[in-house]
């Protein structure tokens, strides 16, 4: 086991006693964000921070200077700066996995190689070694050098991995997409549902497509039982299109020419016919939910290019530098991070809307999802001891505006208060006019329009001096004091990207700090694999049926009786 130190319990600490306080004061005198704006010309001023090329809005949340203050005391009496520090260097800080932590490894730059030896190995060469190795490849895929078995160049690529080596990458390939420029697109396979599958293999040219198999240790169940369906699909295909003529002799040829992996468990990769000189790896100190910047994102360099991918690291390690090197106070990402604990732990907020303006963005929750929740959705500190307070938040969204027709009546009237975050750019790929409206503008006038209205409402006056009839009035009143953070950027680029989901990352690191537990591990998705395996045979084999519960039994036999 790693030799971590014991978590500091937080809710211990004077910090964390000053907050509560803190908190009992603000809501007796009573929480008003348009009195503050009032009283504070200079609020938004102190509350607006940059990092990297992003500007942050911190102002309309539920914070004073002092909760700012009392936010970077709390995080100093968990030693906040000293765990981020341990983490950078690469400190066994995933204590269940007894692991390094270094994601941003990742996107360092060459010039630090020999900065971080883990393990005995330099972390940074490593990873500028599988690099250039994927650099390397891509261009070949992308220049047409490499071809299918019937000599076509590669136009499609089929990537199959799940979780952190699915929502990653389709995130990103959706973010980018005006990037895209070698005339290559991707679709992503990851459900074990067949149905996925169908779906996505429809109209491809088996000829012209290249098949990227992404698991670490190449024995993920649904990534495998994806793969060797494709295996099939592919030599059928080919077969049927007389590219080959089926021989034990031309299939290999054929899957050598057509499936590559990202995987470290090089004689498995052998073993299913893929040349071990077309698999790229990573490492055990790479999280699955962290690693769109490792090999996992391989698909992304042959859509959009290295140059491109060296653009979304520098994005990256924007944000790492700015987080390690920026005092708590003026350090947004800490501040967020700490905003986040003030949210669940004090006001006792349970979700966390994320909100995009921009379409391109529309899988970013998705990605959220699993990266915070999966991360820090833990009732045991890192020690093995029960959690002191609560935990995670339900992190969710879509981009505006469609949003603002679904769930938006939520965030301004329900009874739970749900802070949020919005993101938008000031340039689109895609302007148009309507008329002599600009369109992006109509849309950033929705982005901006939605916070003013959470933060500052609208009064039972205010709605009866519009000649509202009184019996409706009070359906109309929106109480205001609404927490949200505006994120506000230049262009969404692969640089702006990656600072985005930097951000994120370290954010999901304080909150984890805070409360004290392992963010790195997920124990928490076994046991379900573990009583899958179990239940499978139950739909055919009585004596495997007859050891389940009386609730599966019921269900499989519903199943038996349904089943075409």
């Amino acid at each position: 086991m790693s030799t971590v130190p014991a978590p500091i319990d937080a809710t211990a600490t004077p910090a964390w006693e000053a907050l509560k306080q803190h908190h009992a004061q603000l809501v007796k005198e009573g929480i008003d964000l348009k009195g503050w704006f009032a009283a504070d010309p200079d609020r938004v001023k102190k509350l607006s921070f940059e990092a990297g090329d992003l500007h942050f809005d911190l102002s309309k949340n539920l914070i004073t200077d002092e909760t700012v203050k009392l936010l970077a005391d709390l995080g100093r009496a968990v030693n906040l700066e000293q765990r981020r520090d341990d983490m950078y260097a690469g400190v066994h800080i995933n204590t269940t996995e007894d692991r390094a932590v270094l994601h941003t490894a990742l996107r360092r730059p060459k010039d630090e190689i020999g900065s971080i030896i883990v393990d005995g190995q330099d972390a940074v060469k490593d990873v500028h070694e599988v690099l250039d190795r994927m650099y390397a490849f891509a261009e070949k895929v992308r220049s047409g050098e490499w071809k299918g078995v019937s000599g076509k160049r590669i136009e499609h690529l089929v990537s199959i991995g799940i979780g952190g080596s699915d929502l990653g990458p389709v995130m990103v390939y959706e973010a980018l997409k005006p990037y895209a420029d070698a005339g290559i697109d991707c679709r992503y396979i990851s459900n074990i549902d067949p149905n996925d599958q169908a779906e996505k293999l429809k109209g491809l040219d088996p000829e012209t497509t290249l098949v990227i198999i992404v698991s670490k240790t190449f024995t993920t169940l649904e990534t495998l039982t994806n793969a060797r369906e494709v295996k099939a699909w592919m030599l059928n295909a080919l077969k049927e299109a007389g590219a080959i003529d089926g021989s034990d002799e031309q299939n290999a040829e054929a899957i050598k020419k057509h499936f590559v992996a990202v995987s470290t468990a090089l004689d498995l990769v052998a073993d299913f016919g893929i040349d071990p000189e077309n698999a790229f790896g990573f490492w055990s100190w790479v999280g699955g939910r962290y690693s769109v910047d490792s090999a996992v994102g391989l698909s992304l360099i042959v859509v959009y290019g290295p140059e491109r991918f060296q653009q979304f690291l520098a994005g990256f390690h924007a944000i790492d530098e700015y987080f390690q090197k920026t005092p708590l106070e003026e350090n947004v990402v800490a501040l967020m991070g700490l905003m986040n604990v003030w949210y669940v732990n004090f006001f006792g907020m349970k979700s966390h809307a994320v909100l995009p303006y921009t379409q391109y963005l529309h899988r970013f929750p998705a990605y959220l999802q699993q990266l915070t929740m999966e991360s820090n959705g833990k009732s045991v500190r890192w020690d093995g001891t029960p959690v002191t307070s609560g935990t995670g938040e339900v992190f969710w969204g879509e981009p505006g505006t469609n949003g603002q027709h679904a769930f938006y009546q939520l965030i301004h009237q329900g009874t739970e208060v749900i802070p949020a975050d919005f993101i938008a750019f000031a340039n689109t790929a895609n302007p148009a006019k309507d008329g002599d409206q600009d369109v992006h503008e109509l849309f950033l006038g929705n982005f901006l329009a939605q916070t003013k209205a959470l933060a500052f409402g609208k009064t039972a006056d205010e709605v009866r001096a519009e000649g509202t009839p009184e019996q409706i009035v009070p359906a109309r009143v929106f109480t205001g004091n609404r927490p949200t953070t505006s994120i506000f950027g230049d262009t969404l680029t692969p640089f702006a990207l990656g600072e985005l989901i930097a951000l994120y990352e370290h954010i999901t690191f304080v909150e984890g700090t805070v409360w004290g537990i392992d963010s790195y591990d997920q124990w928490g998705v076994e046991l379900g694999k573990q009583l899958a395996k179990q239940i499978t045979p139950a739909f055919h084999d009585d004596e495997a049926l007859a050891t389940q519960d009386a609730s599966t039994k019921g269900l499989i036999d519903f199943y038996r009786k349904h089943r075409k």
